[in-house]
């Protein structure tokens, strides 16, 4: 057989598979807005290509081979000549299928409000439903330090009284680059009460990790310090709102005025919820996503945060429910905190300030120090061995 193939074909060398690991590129050249992705092959030659740190796709080896001619920026001819010298197929076929998958890839993208996790194909699947071979985000406390005027988060560990240095959180940060974790999310506390922030963000920037900051919004109020943030290159911010601290509100029209992706987080205290002024406050200001939690699991506060769910939706505004955020007990999607939320521990962990590793913020289960343990040990944790 493999000599009638030789006659078709032509005898010729075949490319290799690629090597397992993380790729990634920005892509700016033919679309509205420029794409982020970056696609991690796994040792079984399979892969997971996430895009612009939202949509996730669990590719084939041969889709993950398509891909990862398209992440490596090879023109659609080129990538057509390797695949079908790789895979015996004619060039138009090859050809065919790049361009489908990279038409494919980019609709994607640019199509708003998809589940968290899908399938090239369109076989669409339950957010975290299927365990990867690394998360998909780490979301870094830098401090549990707050403000004069913060109210101490109740789930922050009473016992944490350490923190890492700038060289050390670089360590974490080399570590999760190199296990494939293309996602991270710097929080606390108040990170912005780290002088070293911006140095973590172009440390993982440069690594080609997407970077994100949950924060009171205050320092942003600062312009100047903004700027600083943004030319590190953070991708996106979600922050605390306090209608009611004018450095807040300073802080959000700040960011809204950049090129960072913005959102609000609102926390739900009491039965009242949010007050159909403040949802026209947000849209006046241009807000175009939230986020939603509130301090308990009561039924009265279950309503106000269907409600406010609801309202959210009437407004036009996107739910943002998986990223890290603060009194995350209790959310329109997660559900009580005894039951760690979707995805802890398999498409997102959670580093404490002095290194320790929990599946989610306020999961009391220490999976391992990324300081001390081997990245295999701290994720096979994750799974009870």
């Amino acid at each position: 057989m493999e000599a009638i193939l030789d006659r078709i074909f032509g005898k010729q060398d075949i490319p290799s598979a690629p090597a397992p690991g993380i790729y990634h590129r920005m892509l700016t050249e033919g679309v509205e807005s420029p794409h982020r992705f970056h696609l991690r092959i796994e040792a079984d030659g399979s892969g997971v290509l996430i895009v612009d740190a939202a949509i996730i796709l669990h590719l084939n080896p041969t889709a993950a081979e398509h891909a990862y001619y398209m992440v490596q920026g090879q023109d659609e001819r080129k990538a057509a000549e390797q695949l079908a010298a790789r895979y015996r197929v004619s060039p138009s076929r090859a050809r065919q299928d790049q361009h489908e998958l990279r038409e494919q890839i980019l609709a994607l993208a640019s199509t708003p409000d998809l589940d968290p996790v899908v399938f090239l194909g369109m076989e669409r699947m339950e957010p975290a439903s299927i365990r990867p071979q690394a998360p998909y985000r780490l979301d870094c406390a830098l401090t549990y330090r707050l403000d004069e005027s913060g109210t101490p988060d109740p789930l922050a560990r009473a016992r944490v009284d350490a923190e890492l240095t700038m060289t050390e959180w670089e360590g974490i940060l080399q570590k999760a680059w190199e296990a494939g974790i293309p996602h991270i999310t710097f929080t606390g506390g108040e990170p912005t009460l780290r002088d070293d922030l911006g140095d973590l963000i172009s440390f993982s920037e440069e690594l080609g990790q997407v970077t994100g900051l949950l924060t009171d919004g205050k320092r942003l109020a600062d312009e100047k310090y903004l700027d600083q943030l943004d030319q590190a290159g953070l991708d996106h911010i979600l922050i605390v709102y306090d209608p009611d601290d004018p450095r807040c509100e300073a802080g959000l029209m700040n960011a809204l005025g950049t090129e960072i992706f913005t959102a609000v987080h609102l926390l739900i205290e009491d039965e009242a919820g949010v007050s159909e002024q403040q949802w026209l406050h947000l849209k006046e200001l241009g807000v175009g996503s939230v986020s939603l939690s509130s301090t308990s699991g009561s039924s009265a506060l279950a309503e106000a945060l269907r409600q406010a769910r609801d309202r959210a939706a009437a407004h036009g505004l996107d739910l943002i429910w998986d990223l890290a955020a603060p009194y995350s007990a209790h959310n329109p999607i997660q559900g009580e905190l005894e039951t760690p939320p979707a995805g802890a521990g398999t498409a997102w962990l959670y580093v404490e300030p002095d290194g320790d590793v929990l599946p989610s913020q306020g999961v009391n289960k220490i999976l391992g120090n990324l300081l001390r343990d081997p990245w295999d040990h701290i994720w096979a944790r994750t799974m009870g061995e």
